[in-house]
């Protein structure tokens, strides 16, 4: 049977906050389509360097059964690179803020960094990488790729579930991160005085001042079926069908399995910002939930799954037509808490 699927990185609030928030929230398309459901189910396990929607994306593509984020061969080959059969790492130019007593990787999506901007760091850091026989390639600003046949044992965690924390707990250590360490201080001294950060100074925004690598995969396919994505970081873009700017185009995933990644949820979670966060989902009822909602009650979409998602946990929620006339079901948003 065709199915929608919604994923929905940190529509889950913490727990600490979530009844707060649910009870500020006025969603009655995202109510129904969350209590009236045909199945239900939550799990709170994933590998320590993925988020579990992170996690969930492996297994459903088909590129980890483990759950490990399995990413750089297949969004390569979205950017239209081809990996052959090296193996490969995402590379994501990044900043780290310096605290007084640890350091810490910025969320990516707050750098804004420009095209031209990629490309010329890009360039600065390319031939230090090909000096030590690691290709680079570039798939977007913030999106490239390194070749590293010989880096094993390296698992970094991927940006999202860094960003914030205290990195002295997630940069790999030992003899098989030291050539990679190695390659970081010297990019980044590359770096320190490039133009590109003369600039972001002069404008008051953040130095690229590291970068981050993370998804190491070889081989490994693209996975089945249609797959949009809506204000999504650039490796989920290399997973994508389709990039969309707004909701538009909802009515054309009706009568096919279908996968919608929506990220617009993530950047106000990860900096707890939960003001913009309620607003956020907010504009998901009107321009998303309800849309779905009057589409599977019409019958449009036979099923759609729900895939949301906390720093902590994960619920999926399958509704029908069907489902949703089970009148004696209150539509609620206890199921977000």
């Amino acid at each position: 049977m065709p199915q929608i699927t919604l994923v929905l990185p940190f529509l889950l609030p913490l727990p600490e906050f979530a009844p707060d928030l649910v009870r500020a929230l006025q969603a009655p398309a995202l109510s129904a389509l969350l209590s009236r459901t045909s199945s239900g189910a939550r799990s709170a396990e994933q590998p320590v360097n993925a988020l579990p929607h992170e996690s969930w994306l492996a297994r459903e593509l088909g590129l980890s059964p483990e759950g490990q984020p399995a990413f750089a061969a297949a969004a390569m080959r979205g950017f239209g690179l081809d990996p052959m059969d090296g193996a490969w790492f995402i590379v994501n130019p990044a900043h780290v803020q310096i605290a007084r007593s640890h350091s810490m990787l910025a969320d990516l999506r707050q750098l804004g960094l420009r095209e031209d901007e990629g490309r010329a760091l890009y360039e600065a850091a390319r031939p230090l990488c090909e000096e030590i026989g690691h290709a680079l390639l570039y798939g977007d600003a913030g999106t490239w790729f390194l070749r590293a046949d010989d880096w094993t044992g390296i698992d970094p965690a991927t940006p999202d579930t860094v960003a914030g924390m205290d990195l002295s707990d997630f940069v790999p250590r030992g003899r098989a991160a030291l050539p990679w360490r190695k390659l970081q201080n010297e990019v980044q001294m590359a770096w320190h005085t490039h133009p590109v950060n003369a600039g972001r100074e002069a404008r008051r925004q953040a130095f690229v001042n590291s970068f981050w690598l993370w998804g190491g995969s070889k081989g490994g396919a693209r996975g089945t079926g249609q797959v949009a994505s809506i204000a999504a970081p650039g490796w989920i873009s290399g997973l994508s069908d389709h990039i969309w700017e707004g909701f538009d185009k909802l009515d054309t995933l009706a009568g096919r399995n279908a996968l919608l990644y929506v990220g617009s949820l993530a950047e106000s979670a990860i900096a707890a910002d939960w003001g913009s966060w309620l607003m956020q989902v907010q504009a998901l009822e009107a321009q998303l939930f309800a849309p779905l909602h009057a589409a599977v009650t019409q019958g449009r979409i036979k099923s759609l799954r729900i895939v949301a998602s906390s720093r902590e946990g994960l619920a999926e929620f399958t509704t029908t037509a069907m489902a949703q006339r089970k009148f004696w079901r209150r539509p609620t948003l206890e199921a977000l808490t």
